[in-house]
């Protein structure tokens, strides 16, 4: 494994695993290029040292091939933009013309590949089965893709002479691209900036953060969040319980959340987590208060209410005035912050305002106190996109369920490929 800034590209090809998984209006224009944007600096890098660029990343979810609504020709545009070059497009990934072109390729130029996942090898998961195929069949065309998918890895590994995963949004996936391709460069590969400062920010977060260390964690179900927040209760001094999760904690303790996101067979989880939390000297704190709405609507009515004593017709959609003030004193004081989640339903407007807040109130404790903010999971970044504040705080990662996974202490596939 090599240091990216230690090696020599020079007259090199290099492919790049990137995470290019942007979102895109209904016209295919992309609404946020964060993570274009990130692997800018690792694209010109090798381009500096005299090395060429093959790019190749996923988009969406596609089931066959090809999907356009999930081609990466669209976003062309968007890459071309930040890195002031000219992106040649393969139209596929696999085949003829692509190995034609990356072998052409000369110092200084950049292609891209089409979409990894239009060919099921990549994920390494057979597609077409029949609903009632049986348990040997399922396992049959298991095989099948997973014999294809050395082919594929092969395919791509043969357009270059080094490999750099910089795409740390999908370094927990064991897939051809992020892990397997990584064998075939067992003296030349390496990470590029993003997964280099992704781990060093998570790291130092983790292992060594200055104190008091607060984590915010947000989202819709306890459920989805559980691991990370056991995990945290070793290392943190508090815990802000934001989104719909707030509504979970007071329905466990017996409060009235009209309908609210809840979810009942998590309330012996979310008491025992407050028992552990007090056992173990952890500030819990959540929102007394909660902007509640009569439907799911920008135009919907909406009032403050105790977040444990929501009227039956109504639902929590947003911290209020009473959270707002609590969780900013909370912030300021801190000099770690970790915010994973929104505490609202920040996509509408008219209940925005409490993530804002917290956004706010983090960007000002990094800003004027001097300390280390993390933002990471897909929604937290958005919010802060949003609110124009990413370049107010001290890391925004491009990871979701990386982040929480590498978090949680579990090996995550993408960064074990290189390091072995």
């Amino acid at each position: 494994m090599f240091a990216i800034d230690n090696y020599d590209f020079s007259g090199k090809r290099a492919i790049i695993r990137v995470d290019f998984n942007v979102p895109l209006n209904a016209e295919g224009k992309v609404t946020d290029d964060t993570r274009i944007r990130a692997a800018i600096p690792t694209i010109k890098k090798v381009l500096a040292g005299g090395g060429s660029v093959i790019l190749m990343s996923h988009l969406g979810r596609p089931k066959k091939n090809p999907e356009p609504k999930y081609s990466l020709e669209q976003i062309i545009y968007a890459i071309e933009e930040r890195l002031g070059v000219k992106v040649q497009f393969a139209g596929d990934c696999m085949g003829d013309k692509a190995a034609e072109m990356a072998a052409n390729l000369k110092p200084g130029e950049v292609m891209l590949l089409e979409n990894l996942r239009f060919y099921a090898e990549e994920e390494g998961k057979p597609r077409g089965l029949a609903e009632d195929a049986t348990d040997e069949e399922k396992k049959a065309a298991k095989s099948a893709v997973k014999e294809s998918q050395k082919e594929f890895v092969k395919r791509l590994a043969s357009y270059a002479d080094c490999y750099i995963n910089d795409a740390f949004g999908t370094a927990h996936r064991a897939h051809a691209s992020t892990a397997l391709i990584a064998d075939y460069f067992p003296q030349d590969k390496m990470f590029g900036y993003v997964m280099e400062n992704e781990l060093k920010a998570i790291d130092g977060v983790m292992e060594n953060p200055a104190r008091p260390f607060c984590a915010i964690i947000g989202g819709s179900k306890v459920s989805t969040k559980i691991t990370i927040i056991e995990k945290l209760m070793e290392k943190v001094d508090s815990i802000i319980i934001g989104g719909g999760m707030t509504y979970t904690f007071a329905g466990a303790e017996g409060g009235k959340v009209g309908k609210s996101i809840c979810e009942p067979d998590m309330f012996p989880v979310a008491l025992e987590i407050l028992k552990k939390a007090e056992e173990k000297g952890i500030q819990i704190l959540r929102s007394p208060d909660a902007l509640i709405c009569d439907d799911f609507a920008e135009t919907a009515n909406t009032q403050e209410a105790p977040a444990n004593n929501i009227p039956d017709e109504w639902e929590g959609v947003d911290i209020a005035s009473q959270g707002k003030a609590k969780f900013r004193e909370h912030i300021l004081g801190c000099k770690t912050i970790l915010w994973n989640g929104p505490v609202g339903v920040f996509e509408i407007n008219k209940f925005s305002t409490g993530s804002r807040a917290v956004a706010e109130a983090i960007a000002e404790a990094t800003e004027k106190n001097g300390a280390y903010s993390l933002i990471g999971g897909g929604d937290s970044v958005a919010c802060v996109n949003k609110f124009g504040l990413a370049d107010k705080v001290s890391y925004v990662s491009t990871g979701g369920g990386a982040l929480l996974e590498y978090m949680e202490g579990k090996e995550l596939p993408g960064v074990a490929a290189i390091r072995k």
